[in-house]
């Protein structure tokens, strides 16, 4: 067992070099530092504690990544302290970043990646549609149409995390001319876009998701990612996207794990420990196979990853069952901390609340495990 993490039973982060793990232990001292103090507050009022954001883009973290692996464990660590940090990183380390440069022309990645990794050029993934989720596929709404040089963009979004602080939206149309997806670089301030804050969410509540209408928004022509044609463009981002997720899954169920144990430590009744007692062990040892078969899942796909194979079916897999460890691990987590384990003060129950963001969010269990079966029987499912 490492001692760099308590739910590394198998020591997966040994697999990382000495470099790689000074750069998470400088992640880490920033999160336990200036990070960990603000969620609970700012938990219960649905904000963002966006004075932490230069912080963490001090660290370079992306600029530091050496390999898939260590970009994985990146994940891990901010999810192990909080699911909507992790997810704020994310939509501009994975989704934004994953969308430039495997949507956009060899030119569009190679002049913008290095402002996307240094945050100078931020940006979300602007999909997911008020009556289109799962459906996304033959059911985006969103049109585009084309008018010379330019764009005419008309349509909705919601649940696009990070839109409300980023510079740009990349924004999944319909080409009205061939039916088929575009996506386009679209500046929050243009003309014609219009953000607001989703209110009421009883998960992922730090995190500022938005829904957003398109009016006549007009894109030049130097603005659409050029590499992206038509859905099966699309499904090939979310590929790697939701490897990502599986990633935060993984790091979320070790953090709700992490913080069950100190609190069954220090916690006492009948005169002795919480941690004393059979079932509390047998919760935590439950708790803690699931943290180490998704660590080992999202590890093994990160090594297929890093060297070329990529599948649709591996990575829903890893989303999956990452997914539904995840809510179990948070469900016994919140059992041993007891009462304790519904108010913010134990970490726990903002883990367990946050998990039914991430159990759903780039593409629900049901879709992911229909992408499997296609794929182990040759048969389809989907309507």
């Amino acid at each position: 067992m490492t001692d760099f993490y308590p739910s590394d039973q198998f020591g997966y982060s040994t697999l990382l070099t000495d470099t790689e793990l000074e750069v998470l232990a400088g992640l880490r001292a920033v999160l336990d530092t200036d990070v960990q103090p603000l969620l609970a507050d700012h938990w219960e009022a649905g904000e963002f504690p966006f004075e932490i954001v230069p912080k963490l883009v001090d660290l370079d973290l992306m600029n530091q990544q050496t390999s898939a692996l260590s970009g994985g464990f990146r994940n891990f660590e901010l999810a192990r302290t909080d699911a909507s940090v992790a997810t704020f990183y994310n939509a501009q380390s994975g989704l934004f970043r994953t969308t430039v440069n495997l949507g956009g022309s060899p030119d569009q990645a190679a002049a913008l990646d290095a402002k996307i990794r240094s945050f100078e050029y931020t940006g979300v993934f602007a999909l997911t549609e008020p009556e289109h989720g799962s459906d996304i596929a033959g059911g985006l709404a969103t049109t585009a149409r084309r008018t010379g040089d330019s764009w005419v963009l008309n349509g909705q979004k919601r649940w696009i995390g990070g839109a409300s602080s980023a510079d740009v939206l990349a924004v999944f149309a319909r080409d009205e001319a061939d039916g088929q997806v575009k996506a386009f670089l679209v500046p929050t301030d243009a003309p014609g876009v219009t953000l607001a804050k989703i209110h009421r969410k009883t998960s992922l509540r730090i995190m500022q998701n938005a829904d957003i209408d398109l009016v006549n928004v007009q894109v030049s022509e130097a603005d659409r990612l050029q590499r992206i044609n038509s859905f099966k463009d699309v499904a090939a981002l979310l590929r790697s996207m939701r490897s990502d997720v599986a990633w935060i899954a993984t790091g979320l169920q070790a953090g709700a794990y992490e913080a069950a144990l100190r609190y069954v430590t220090t916690r006492e009744q009948f005169g002795k420990p919480l941690a004393a007692f059979a079932l509390t062990q047998q919760k935590l040892a439950t708790m803690l196979g699931n943290v180490t078969a998704s660590l080992g899942l999202v590890v093994r796909l990160t090594q297929q990853q890093e060297a070329g194979v990529f599948t649709e079916e591996n990575s829903a897999l890893a989303k999956m069952f990452c997914c539904e460890r995840m809510r179990h691990t948070v469900a016994l987590a919140r059992e041993v901390v007891g009462g304790n384990g519904i108010t913010l003060d134990t970490d726990v129950a903002r883990f367990h609340a946050d998990a039914e963001a991430v159990y759903s969010y780039e593409g629900t269990h049901e879709i992911n495990s229909l992408i499997v079966g296609r794929a182990v029987t040759g048969h389809s499912a989907f309507i």
